[in-house]
């Protein structure tokens, strides 16, 4: 039984590939964070080392081992692997090392437990050119008895030869509907916290149900909201002091402008009366106020320059003249809107 929820065109055609004995030495899952890609990957170690006659099963031992991550065929590899515990979190690329020790050498022996020896290799585009080139060398020349699944969110980073060597699955976002029912059958949350948890995961299931257990996922994102929102009333020298105080983490930065962006997205539907498609439903009237208060034009220039911060994120840009930059960019306005009248669609 496949764990994998809403992307049955791909699990029905591995499951026709097990059954007919023609997998590929090497996959290729791409989506967006939270997708499905590692339960995916899970799923088909599960169904190459089981048992069953229908596999995977997810009730015999080897599957079960997989599951809890205690099975010695399967290896997950990522940014910390291989690397000092202290230094971890310093860690920002899954170097050579990891590579060369843990699979290329590992993939050598023979499976100890099982069936076949599997390598997950976690966010894939952050291989250094060290690590693809000696992680190509094994897909060029695969043992038999393994099997190596790349997963990314980002694969314009990967090399092209490693592509190449893989068979590709792109995982698409879940319908919004299947993630309300599979939250429905969870813990109890109401059917507004599953309304909004199922709009804001933008289809990716795993962090709906990450968000739905762990409270601090909705915290955080109304912290970054009630953050940013007055500052588009605030003086510069207000603006200027608020980002001396943003964290200096770049993942924190990219998910407070994220916040941003969907936000704005937001603003520019209502602007154009597409209230259906509005993701932050908890804001709906707030987000009806500055749609009457922000023109299409300032929504527009400032979404642009958050998503060139994003590009600028990933370039190793300096953060410091990056937020100035967004400070600057922001629209400004001399007061916030009269949340008691229904103005969107005005200031076109």
């Amino acid at each position: 039984m496949w764990q994998t929820i809403g992307q049955d065109r791909i699990t029905g055609f591995l499951a026709e590939s097990l059954a007919q004995g023609t997998l590929a030495h090497a996959y290729l899952f791409v989506g967006p964070a939270h997708v499905g890609k590692m339960t995916l990957a899970t799923d088909l170690a599960m169904a190459l080392n089981c048992p069953s006659a229908t596999p995977p099963c997810a009730g015999c031992r080897s599957c079960q081992r997989i599951q809890q991550g205690k099975h010695a065929d399967i290896m997950v590899i990522d940014r910390y692997s291989g690397r000092d515990p202290k230094d971890r979190r310093k860690a920002t690329e899954i170097g050579i090392d990891a590579v060369r020790d843990l699979l290329q050498r590992s993939s050598n022996l023979p499976p100890y437990e099982g069936k076949r020896k599997v390598f997950i290799v976690d966010n894939a585009d952050l291989l250094s050119v060290e690590a693809a080139n000696c992680l190509l060398k094994t897909l060029e020349e695969p043992p038999p008895h393994v099997v190596i699944i790349l997963l990314t969110s980002d694969e314009k980073k990967l090399l092209s030869t490693v592509i190449s060597r893989c068979q590709r699955f792109e995982l698409k976002p879940v319908p919004l509907a299947t993630v309300e029912t599979k939250l429905a059958g969870g813990n109890g949350a109401s059917q507004e916290k599953i309304r909004l948890l199922a709009r804001l995961s933008r289809g990716c299931l795993g962090w709906a149900m990450l968000a739905n257990r762990d409270e601090s996922y909705l915290k955080e994102r109304e912290a970054r909201l009630a953050g940013f929102i007055p500052l588009l009333t605030e003086s510069w020298e207000t603006r200027f002091a608020y980002i001396a105080h943003v964290s200096s983490d770049r993942n924190d930065i990219t998910e407070m402008i994220e916040a941003w962006l969907s936000w704005l997205r937001d603003v520019l539907l209502l602007k154009y009366n597409c209230r259906e498609s509005v993701i932050n439903i908890d804001h709906l009237h707030e987000l009806t106020g500055w749609a009457g208060m922000l023109t299409v034009h300032e929504i527009k220039e400032f979404i642009d320059s958050l998503n060139r911060s994003l590009v600028y994120l990933a370039s190793n840009a300096n953060l410091h003249l990056l937020l100035e930059v967004l400070m600057i960019d922001m629209p400004k306005k001399d007061k916030r809107p009269d949340y008691s009248i229904n103005t969107a669609g005005g200031g076109r």
